[in-house]
């Protein structure tokens, strides 16, 4: 689990022109101003009745710690009761005059009522809750995990905020024993295999996680409901492997209409399946073309998948991991302003350092940066899981083949320069409650994904600009080209498994034989597909933000800048990518 919020907007002014009645103007701009203040008001009644009160973990993400000690209610009277109060406000959104708004909150209108039916059409159509053991038990570790993640407040406020949202935890996991139906074999297994993770998670990080704690009656309260999770998780462990899995028949599928619909709600794309197929096998094409040109350059007499393994060789000690990250963070900031590749509002760093022990488990790097409304924890973190001393050789070398020379790079530009951090970076910029508590997928994953890609189209990567030589110029554009192709991969399985019956099998084998992956990698891909169908937003957000830069720069001609196209689109925030084309283009053309 590696779990990362991000969330935005931008200010947006009334530009309203009217050459014939003065009055008119007056009028127009009076009717825009009700019609916002309107507007305002709808969205706040929308997030502190509906979306808060059903979802408190986003709260606590966001830094609404009112929220930290409230739970998520998994039964299935709340999931009734939240999907028809979001039925309410998915007419009042709907009904609410469009054309009293400014361009800006209209584009916030459309975002909001697309998340609305797509929460609908997850309650109602996907049913996950129906289907799937895991959202029960890594979702419960999610909301303990959103209170140790940062310290935004003294470790015994938080702790007593953990333990009231731990007294609720065994409750939800009753809930999935009279909510689970002839789950698919799949999501059992899946959950079989996160449970003995969640479990330590709660024996051991967490507890370790408030080792200052000091006050005795607090740390037996703490006691006593972190043993009741415990147990009940190891009973919930019990039943899905004994009850549930033996009744485990049901199809993962989600089918074409609800992929089609998913797609639309989230990101506004209404592309038709079988032409997005088309857009990424073509992107798979070319950067599988771009890989076996640069393994050639390597070792003409290798395959691709034994350059490769070469590249994941290359790799620095684990003692100098972190100083390869603070240098690669250095060098890429250096680039980014000299080259004017975008705006980096704050010379403040990520603070970069060990993965805290409570972490280690569920990811080898990650951005921890503060949610959109958090005062009390303003340092943004980027973590790196450091192969501990007791590991032996072989477990270091394994561990340490994900932090080669092309992913170093790689997820240094995706995380943090220019990627998620300089999103966040642009938040306070942002202003809209809209912007701020939700982001589309195709447009975060699809920016920090860009990037990876851009600052090497760039220059950056070249000998004098994070490469020592050529070779090391040509290993980080291969690990460049294989994080690409990782991504066309899922962009393909996601549609394939989800509409036209491939196999998790099958997918494994794609993984491998057209996504340049080891065998795996392409397991966890493709399991992990079985439950994120339209998964496909890294490489889907790319080709959009790529066809968007092109349009801009076809309109602007030399008056383009690359600096100044980046910048605008970091201050639209999160929305989906065809708010921000109408937003900088002026125009509804096609996002690809």
């Amino acid at each position: 689990m590696n779990f990362r919020h991000f969330r935005w907007l931008t200010a947006a002014g009334v530009v309203l022109i009217c050459t014939t009645f003065p009055g008119a103007n007056t009028a127009m701009t009076h009717s825009s101003e009700q019609g916002n203040s309107a507007w305002t008001g709808l969205v706040n009644a929308y997030f502190d009745s509906v979306y808060l009160p059903f979802n408190p973990t986003a709260g606590t993400s966001a830094g609404l710690h009112q929220y930290d000690g409230k739970l998520e209610n998994y039964s299935r009277v709340s999931m009734d009761k939240e999907a028809a109060a979001l039925k309410i406000y998915e007419k009042k959104v709907e009904e609410f005059p469009a054309s009293t708004l400014d361009p800006s909150d209209e584009g916030d209108r459309e975002y909001l009522l697309g998340t609305i039916r797509s929460q609908l059409l997850t309650l109602e159509t996907i049913r996950p809750w129906q289907k799937d053991p895991d959202i029960y038990s890594s979702g419960i570790t999610n909301s303990a995990f959103t209170i140790i993640e940062r310290n935004y407040a003294p470790a015994d406020v938080r702790l007593e905020a953990l333990i009231s949202r731990e007294k609720q935890m065994p409750a939800a996991l009753e809930a999935a024993r009279a909510n689970l139906d002839n789950p698919p074999k799949i999501f059992t297994e899946i959950a079989l295999e996160q449970l003995p993770g969640i479990i330590s998670f709660f024996q051991n990080d967490i507890p370790a996680a408030f080792s200052t704690v000091k006050d005795p009656k607090l740390l037996n309260e703490f006691h006593a409901s972190n043993g009741a999770v415990i147990h009940a998780l190891m009973s919930y462990q019990a039943w899905v492997k004994s009850d549930l899995l033996p009744k485990s028949h049901g199809d993962f599928r989600i089918g074409a209409a609800t992929f089609s619909a998913k797609l639309r709600d989230d990101d506004m794309v209404d592309i038709p399946l079988d032409r997005l197929l088309q857009i990424a096998y073509a992107d798979m094409h070319k950067n599988q073309e771009q890989f076996r040109q640069a393994a050639m350059e390597l070792d003409p007499a290798k395959t691709p998948m034994q350059v490769l393994g070469e590249l994941q060789s290359d790799h620095p000690a684990p003692d100098q991991l972190l100083g390869k990250f603070q240098n690669t963070f250095n060098n890429l900031i250096q680039f980014i302003r000299e080259k004017q590749i975008v705006s980096i509002p704050s010379d403040v760093q990520p603070t970069l350092e060990d993965t805290p022990p409570f972490m280690r488990a569920t990811t080898f790097a990650s951005m921890d940066s503060p949610g959109a409304y958090e005062t009390g924890s303003h340092q943004a973190y980027f973590n790196v899981t450091v192969p501990g001393p007791n590991e032996t050789p072989q477990e270091q070398a394994e561990d340490m083949a994900a932090f080669n020379i092309g992913t170093i790079v790689s997820t240094s530009v995706h995380e943090a320069y220019p990627g998620h951090y300089v999103q966040f970076l642009f938040m306070p910029q942002i202003h809209s409650r809209v912007r701020k508590m939700l982001y589309s997928s195709s447009n975060v994953e699809g920016w920090a994904h860009y990037c990876e890609q851009m600052m090497l189209d760039e220059g950056y990567g070249q000998p004098g600009w994070g490469a020592k030589d050529a070779r090391e110029a040509t290993l980080i554009r291969l690990g460049q080209l294989s994080d690409a192709l990782l991504r066309d991969a899922r962009f393909i399985a996601g549609i394939k498994m989800h509409t036209q019956k491939m196999t998790i099998d099958q997918a494994v084998d794609f993984f491998q034989t057209e996504g340049y992956q080891t065998h795996s990698t392409g397991l966890v891909e493709a399991k992990r597909g079985a439950g994120d169908p339209t998964y496909l937003y890294y490489t889907l957000g790319k080709l959009m933000i790529m066809k968007l830069r092109a349009d801009m720069q076809r309109k602007e001609g030399t008056a383009f800048s690359l600096e100044k196209f980046h910048d605008e689109f970091l201050r639209q925030g999160g929305v989906p990518l065809p708010i921000i084309r109408r937003a900088m283009l002026g125009d509804s053309s096609p996002v690809l």
